[in-house]
């Protein structure tokens, strides 16, 4: 840990708002890269961070510097997220405006959603590591681009400026990743 880093948390202890927001502003990255690891989509990662910076707000005054900042972060966000998916898991939602037919061929007014299902969240997470060990496979400028484009949501024009290059450059370089990625995807194993 850092001086700059101790000292903001120091005076975030003490209550002051503009260092805890530094703070925060510091660490948002690696804390959505966290929570979403564990979660596997943007919504949900995106709702434990914020719950988990709430949470880092209101016992902050408990981290005492025995580890590093980083790591009671991390606790948090993951503890937040466990927490979370066990509780999605415990509810079962069901729909009571849709109409299937069951095994028997009997109509059934209620489908079970299956969001929060551990067997569809595992799998869904096997997907998310399969993407992101794929991902560390494309060439830097490929996975760049496509991390640019289809995670962080610029537009082409963005990107260009971004990088300083061409329009003609960007759209080459995304359409090449995105056929590798797929090739990769399918060497490695099916989503």
């Amino acid at each position: 840990m850092d001086f700059k880093e101790e000292a903001l948390i120091k005076k975030a202890q003490k209550g002051d708002n503009d260092s805890f927001e530094l703070l925060i502003i510091a660490f948002q990255d690696k804390a959505y890269a966290i929570a979403f690891s564990v979660m596997g989509n943007t919504h949900d990662a995106y709702d434990m961070v914020q719950e988990s910076f709430i949470k880092v707000y209101k016992n902050l005054h408990k981290f005492n510097f025995n580890s590093s900042f980083n790591t009671w972060l991390y606790r948090i966000i993951k503890n937040t997220c466990i927490d979370q998916l066990r509780k999605n898991n415990r509810k079962k939602t069901l729909s009571y405006d849709a109409t299937y037919l069951n095994k028997d061929n009997e109509l059934s007014f209620q489908i079970e959603d299956e969001k929060n299902n551990m067997d569809v969240i595992f799998e869904r997470k096997e997907s998310v590591e399969l993407i992101k060990s794929s991902m560390e496979k494309l060439s830097i400028d490929h996975r760049t681009v496509i991390v640019l484009s289809d995670v962080k949501g610029y537009d082409y024009q963005e990107i260009s400026e971004l990088l300083q290059v061409s329009l003609g450059t960007v759209k080459s370089r995304i359409s090449r990743g995105r056929s590798r990625l797929a090739e990769i995807i399918r060497e490695e194993g099916t989503i």
